[in-house]
């Protein structure tokens, strides 16, 4: 059992928790909670931390046996965690990589790009809806927030496992949006002088949304980028929605129409 927090182990725990470069170098991250353990893909798994009291307590006696996994003392278990209320379990897995050619190999695809956004809340949020409405893949940029920090971990509900991801370097982007026309994907930019409303245009294609930082929007340079511009109908004083809700929004309305076989006019 572990029980000092000047435990090698633990202080390793703290830094994947607290640094982008420490996860990174390592190629780890930790998603805390017995329902992230218990939906973690096995072969991700590189060991399991359990506290003493859930241990003793035997709700994952059973599960526990079949990966690499430590008890920790309490006291020491709580300075390991980035929540104020542990649940007793941390799982430090192996980060996954993903191929651009095979995630750009799908036919008629729906894939969400997120530009700069910097609240893990709302990227973690958008990897969890974009899940729901059946993304093929999200794609963010150099400066989006690192998708492995702790709190966009528990905003995704466990979608990180399951959601592939890839991140675009800033000097790739010209070839990116090459590649994507070359497949047939049409590029959608949210944004407020959008030519058309959202629920105006016909999804039944290769799709992908754009999605700009929460302060700043789209910048002028993603936006040439765009086949197409869109904006979601507001009423009242507010310019605009949240980065996520307006994700919501958007990959819904092409949930909508596939899952029904709606063809819409886009001419």
């Amino acid at each position: 059992m572990i029980t000092s927090t000047g435990n090698a182990q633990v202080k390793k725990i703290l830094q994947l928790n607290k640094k982008a470069k420490a996860r990174r170098e390592c190629g780890l991250f930790v998603a805390e909670g017995i329902k992230m353990f218990r939906e973690a893909p096995r072969k991700w798994i590189d060991r399991v931390y359990v506290s003493s009291s859930l241990w003793e307590s035997g709700e994952l006696e059973k599960e526990l046996p079949s990966v690499p996994f430590e008890v920790v003392a309490d006291a020491a278990f709580y300075q390991m965690c980035d929540t104020k209320t542990p649940q007793g379990v941390l799982t430090v897995l192996k980060m996954p990589s993903y191929s651009l050619e095979e995630l750009l190999d799908v036919q008629s695809p729906l894939f969400v790009f997120l530009e700069d956004l910097q609240d893990p809340g709302n990227v973690g949020t958008i990897l969890r809806t974009a899940e729901g409405a059946g993304v093929s893949a999200v794609f963010v940029s150099d400066h989006t927030a690192d998708l492995f920090q702790p709190k966009v971990i528990r905003s995704t509900m466990g979608a990180i496992y399951r959601v592939p991801f890839y991140r675009v370097a800033e000097g790739n982007m010209d070839a990116f949006f090459a590649k994507l026309r070359e497949k047939h994907i049409c590029s959608y930019a949210a944004h407020l002088q959008g030519e058309k409303f959202y629920d105006q245009e016909d999804y039944s294609g290769g799709t992908v949304f754009l999605i700009g930082n929460e302060g700043n929007g789209l910048s002028d340079r993603l936006c040439e980028h765009a086949d197409r511009r869109i904006r979601i109908p507001m009423q009242g004083h507010a310019e605009s929605l949240n980065a996520a809700m307006a994700a919501g929004i958007l990959l819904y309305e092409c949930f909508r129409q596939r899952r029904r076989g709606d063809s819409i006019d886009s001419k």
